[in-house]
């Protein structure tokens, strides 16, 4: 296997071990709330809801994990199985089982898999539902008493090894070392594995002997990532400087340390920032004594300070092992930027090689996936779904719900996991690769798929879709004219008298077909000294390439690219159709035959988008007596 091959498998394997975690970060929380009100050091010490703690970090959340990573192999079944299995271990074992479930859950999801696919097609009617709950139930149980006499025992001895590794490196001051290994293994979504499924393990024993551990913040420390962020506040360009105090917000009070990671990415020698910036956090803490009784999950400020032991040689302990590492890391993210040459918009590269670096797919395009029909009616709720529902898509949530929020629309943007989307999804937003799962999830939704959920034009075009929904195209095109403007310098800027006469105005039209109604409005260009005559023919050619029909009644056909020689001047007609003539099964009424020149067609365009986005306007022109109620109308833009 090559080094390459090597490396996305690992990469793919950290990402399937943080799904396991992810969606069962609240019930850490829960653990760490209880823990941090009730034990007999806690913020409020209570004997008799303490009893809850042990049961919670032995048993609950092994199981939990146990659960998921079956689910995500062979959903329910595979989750059910993956639960008793995952029994096994926490009986095998006298430390929490963290590891051992991120193990074997997944193992029995695909057991469970494997054998429902050997007996598919082959139970009789009738006995589906006792083979389908005999076999999990001894699967599950073989499986158990296998994982109680082997897999519990192997996870207990390797966690031992590691305690003592871990005791010799703090014995001989080497501790800090660990941050080369654990600060490069989040960007490859490592992590979880690490922190929850061999840290958190070694760190409860700890709190049993010591009342806290330092163990808890080698991964979970925000310091070295908002760092990273900060260098790029003051330092950065284009995106990446304009999106970081966002994404630092998230990062240090959200506890998301994804987020951080498309920033390293533009500048791989940042990882010598964040491994300088971790270990200088572990040696402070190591120096001051600093650790938590339990597991910062996740690794916000805020629940750090949550689970830090109630005296102030404690807090300063802590607080100062983050600060430290926030500052070294952006002094040196600093430097490297100051030094290296930067790109304006790299941030969207960067973001793109996270997701393949989570096993999924880069595209280039950003297109709706698949087949899609028109959006349904009355949206009210958006969707970002990913893996684990708590990583990406909630930053893409957050960037589309400032959007929504701008345009003014009542629509509430809320993200989750593939596995949990309700059947009534309405719209569901994923990543290009996760979009068959989640159609297969949701089948009746509107799915729309993004190469990255930091920088999409999808939610652009997405939220035109919601607020122009038969004429998005319009809405486009008025974009796209704002975004190139028309008076740019060195351009032709036509007259508004010129570019629509009352001459060519025509009321009351019937066309047979849609190649007459735009020969005609080619003729009648070409007769008023707009266009020579071959641009008719071009003007035909670029409907018969895509569709000229715009929504709302209107088509608007125009000349090819090529055909820009042809123009000798900008101006436009327009074709009042009362019973309106076929375009590719769309009634159109109103039909502007354009001609721009040196840029202008954009000025025109925008114009009569702006004027057809609103139906009143076009019911107004469909039914003008008269030539000049319609410029009037449309303004003479």
């Amino acid at each position: 296997m090559s080094q390459s091959n090597v490396k996305v498998a690992v990469q793919k394997f950290g990402n399937f071990l943080s799904s396991m975690v992810m969606p069962n970060i609240s019930a850490f929380i829960a653990w760490g709330l209880i823990t941090a009100l009730f034990i007999p050091t806690g913020f409020v010490p209570n004997e008799s809801l303490a009893k809850m703690v042990s049961p919670m970090v032995t048993y609950l959340l092994p199981i939990l994990i146990g659960y998921t990573g079956g689910k995500l192999v062979h959903e329910q079944r595979g989750a059910v199985v993956g639960a008793i299995a995952t029994m096994g271990v926490i009986a095998g074992a006298d430390i929490p089982m963290f590891l051992g479930a991120m193990v074997i859950g997944p193992l029995g999801g695909w057991v469970i898999k494997k054998f429902d696919q050997m007996i598919e097609g082959k139970v009789r009617a009738g006995f589906e539902m006792l083979v389908n709950n005999f076999s999990a139930g001894i699967l599950g149980a073989i499986l158990a008493i296998l994982a109680f006499l082997g897999v519990g025992p192997v996870i207990d001895a390797f966690t031992g090894w590691l305690v003592a590794g871990v005791d010799w490196l703090v014995g001989t001051g080497l501790l800090p070392l660990t941050s080369i290994l654990i600060e490069p293994a989040k960007v490859l979504f490592l992590n979880n594995a690490i922190n929850h499924g061999v840290l958190s393990p070694i760190g409860v024993e700890q709190v049993k002997e010591t009342g806290q551990s330092v163990l808890f913040l080698l991964e979970a420390n925000p310091g070295p990532g908002i760092g990273v962020l900060l260098a790029y506040m003051f330092f950065g360009k284009g995106t990446a400087k304009k999106s970081a105090p966002g994404a630092g917000i998230i990062h240090f009070f959200g506890g998301i340390h994804e987020i951080y990671f498309p920033y390293i990415l533009m500048r791989p020698m940042l990882f010598v920032a964040v491994i300088l910036g971790g270990m200088s956090g572990v040696f402070t803490l190591v120096l001051l004594g600093g650790g938590l009784f339990a597991p910062s999950s996740p690794g916000s400020i805020i629940a750090i300070t949550a689970v830090t032991p109630h005296h102030a040689s404690a807090y300063i302990a802590n607080f100062a092992g983050v600060l430290v590492a926030a500052a070294v890391s952006f002094i040196a993210s600093s430097f490297i930027l100051k030094t290296g040459k930067q790109g304006e918009e790299d941030i969207e590269e960067a973001a793109k090689k996270m997701q393949e670096m989570k096993g999924k797919k880069s595209s280039v395009s950003n297109v709706f996936a698949g087949e899609q029909g028109a959006l349904p009616d009355n949206v009210t709720k958006i969707i970002f779904a990913c893996d684990a529902g708590m990583g990406s898509s909630a930053m893409g949530a957050s960037l589309l719900r400032k959007k929504v929020k701008e345009a003014g629309m009542d629509i509430s943007v809320t993200n989750t996991a593939i596995s949990s989307l309700p059947a009534d999804a309405q719209i569901v937003i994923t990543q290009e690769e996760l979009t068959p799962r989640a159609k297969n999830k949701v089948p009746n939704a509107y799915h729309v798929s993004v190469d990255n959920f930091l920088s999409s034009p999808e939610y652009d075009k997405l939220i035109s879709e919601l607020k122009f929904p038969a004429n998005s195209e319009l809405q486009e095109i008025v974009d796209d004219a704002e975004e190139h403007g028309t008076d740019n310098e060195g351009q032709e800027t036509a007259h508004d008298d010129d570019l629509l006469r009352p001459e060519n105005v025509f009321l009351n039209q019937q066309f047979a077909n849609k190649e007459e109604a735009i020969r005609f409005a080619g003729r009648v260009l070409a007769d008023a000294g707009y266009v020579n005559e071959s641009y008719i023919d071009a003007m035909v050619e670029r409907d018969n390439m895509t569709s000229t029909y715009m929504g709302n009644d209107v088509a608007i056909p125009h000349g090819t690219e090529a055909a820009k020689k042809d123009v000798i001047k900008s101006g436009f007609t327009v074709l009042q159709v009362p019973d309106g003539v076929d375009f590719d099964g769309q009634k159109a009424r109103l039909i502007f035959g354009i001609a721009g020149k040196d840029g202008t067609h954009l000025e025109i365009l925008s114009g009569i988008a702006v004027t057809c986005s609103d139906m009143d306007n076009i019911e107004k022109m469909a039914q003008a007596k008269t030539a000049q109620e319609i410029i009037d109308i449309i303004g003479k833009k």
